[in-house]
């Protein structure tokens, strides 16, 4: 047991103010490489329970008819900056793309932040549910100034400076803003469905139902998702807690596991240029491709 905390004592010797990328990078892809892909599958589908999140995704196409893809570029866009970090010509390239595929939609600063706050609230709700060992105070401050650094290389504004105003301010957005679009619920079942097809087909339904089973009663209120019965909710919850007692009986990774080591990334087996990741503007189209009636307020790169 104490050699499975090796490198968390390692992360601790670390300062979360300067260190942030390596404890960030270390926690990530080291110590909870599968918790937290989980954990920004379900942050990210969070953020379709807003309509003007939910509906422009519906808009756009990218989460209903290229589910796969989407799903695989946003992954290995921001799996580049951890494994790479912000400095380096990978890590800028990835930023440029995000950056310049939100500046092709109308997307307020709002929603921006809000989105940045569900990268650093869900992964702590997920592991002090599922967890082998619950974050500690030394990396949550560690993960905060990461994405406050990520936050501020896209252009967003009014970010929030502690974990505590990060989750503040996500669940404040959500009270206020969570509500039923219908664009917004195709992108949920496109997204459910896309879990599904990781699967063979008879598992389909049981990990759709087992995905349901973790979402909470307001997600499922918005969506209009019949709430999932106690055995299917005890069930799922049971496994993942047993999962996490086995995961917390062995040793310690010896090599850091990257998103795009995940058996979830298909559309690129022979490899990938980080610079033609995402989407690009339509030819003879100017502007956003989707109407809406408020400028664009994202920054520039």
């Amino acid at each position: 047991m104490p050699k499975r905390y090796e490198r968390l004592k390692e992360i601790l010797r670390l300062d979360p103010e300067r260190d942030f990328l390596e404890i960030y990078r270390l926690t990530v892809t080291y110590e909870f490489p599968w918790d937290i892909t989980r954990a920004l599958e379900l942050a990210l589908y969070r953020t379709y329970a807003v309509p003007s999140i939910g509906r422009l995704l519906a808009e756009t196409g990218e989460l209903t008819e290229r589910s796969q893809k989407r799903y695989d570029d946003t992954a290995l866009l921001l799996d580049t900056v951890v494994e790479h970090g912000f400095e380096s010509e990978e890590g800028r390239t990835a930023i440029r793309r995000i950056n310049r595929m939100h500046r092709s939609y109308d997307i307020s600063n709002d929603d921006m932040r809000y989105v940045l706050c569900t990268f650093v609230v869900t992964p702590k709700r997920w592991l002090d549910a599922y967890g082998w060992r619950k974050l500690t105070g030394h990396e949550l401050r560690a993960f905060t100034a990461y994405y406050r650094t990520l936050g501020a290389h896209m252009g967003i504004r009014d970010l929030p400076r502690t974990y505590e105003d990060f989750e503040r301010t996500l669940d404040r957005y959500e009270d206020e803003h969570f509500g039923w679009d219908e664009g917004a619920r195709a992108v949920s079942d496109a997204t459910l469905a896309l879990m599904g097809s990781w699967y063979p087909g008879p598992l389909a339904p049981v990990v759709r139902g087992a995905a349901l089973a973790l979402l909470d009663d307001s997600l499922l209120r918005t969506f209009r998702y019949r709430r999932p019965g106690r055995v299917a909710r005890s069930l799922t919850g049971g496994a993942l807690r047993l999962r996490a007692r086995a995961v917390r009986l062995l040793p310690p990774r010896s090599t850091a596991r990257h998103a795009r080591q995940n058996p979830e990334i298909k559309g690129y087996p022979d490899g990938y240029d980080v610079s033609r990741l995402g989407t690009f503007p339509v030819p003879g189209v100017r502007g956003c491709p989707v109407a809406h009636g408020r400028p664009p307020e994202t920054a520039a790169e």
